[in-house]
């Protein structure tokens, strides 16, 4: 797979040589292409951003740019285009699963107070959230739709079983994970673990998830 990352900010980016990440990439599972939306600004200052139409606070991306830049890095329009926006749609683990399908993942990292509509109009197939709030730029959640999408890639995680058991992947949270030592500040490790009945382990385990979403994230049960 191939990540694409449309930004005015590429140096955001330095965090994928870090890690579980970096290694995926130096590793080749996974190919990262980091590109200057300024790059693309016909402007003699390489400005992106401008006052936005009706007056309100901040600027606005300008559109051609963001069209520019886009239709230069994916000018077969081979990756699905991806804006990463609080009015879009709430990312979620099954989205993650899905995503991974793809062969090539296209982000476009607004900032200021938002893209020109009339870009995503032109040239983008998808708006994603990830999560109720508002950060200063698209940047760090495009880094966190892909981290979660890259988890399963072939060869990303050191065993496949990883994106099984967790939170979210059963549609519960997932059961408290405990190791050494067994006694750690008069707090123990639950006899269950260490009992080596595999069935009562995992009974205790879903038994976990289940209170644990109940307690935290009742709206789950409801799904």
């Amino acid at each position: 797979m191939k990540f694409h990352f449309l930004t005015i900010f590429p140096e955001y980016f330095g965090v994928l040589d870090l890690g579980i990440m970096g290694r995926a990439v130096k590793e080749g599972r996974f190919e990262v292409n980091v590109v200057n939306i300024r790059d693309y600004s016909t402007d003699k200052h390489h400005k992106t951003d401008d006052y936005p139409y009706g007056g309100g606070a901040g600027m606005v991306m300008t559109p051609d740019p963001i069209v520019r830049a886009t239709e230069a890095t994916d000018p077969e329009h081979k990756a699905l285009r991806i804006y990463l926006s609080p009015k879009g749609e709430p990312f979620r683990q099954s989205m993650a699963k899905e995503l991974a399908g793809e062969e090539e993942l296209l982000f476009l990292c607004g900032g200021y107070e938002g893209v020109d509509e009339r870009a995503l109009e032109l040239a983008y197939d998808r708006e994603i959230s990830i999560g109720d709030y508002v950060l200063t730029g698209g940047e760090l959640p495009a880094l966190v739709v892909m981290n979660a999408v890259s988890r399963y890639l072939d060869g990303v995680l050191g065993s496949p079983e990883s994106t099984v058991e967790e939170s979210f992947s059963s549609g519960l949270l997932e059961y408290p994970q405990y190791t050494r030592p067994q006694v750690y500040r008069g707090l123990s490790v639950p006899e269950v673990l260490i009992s080596g009945n595999h069935a009562e382990v995992d009974a205790w385990r879903a038994r976990k998830s289940l209170e644990i979403t109940r307690e935290r994230r009742p709206d789950l049960l409801d799904k």
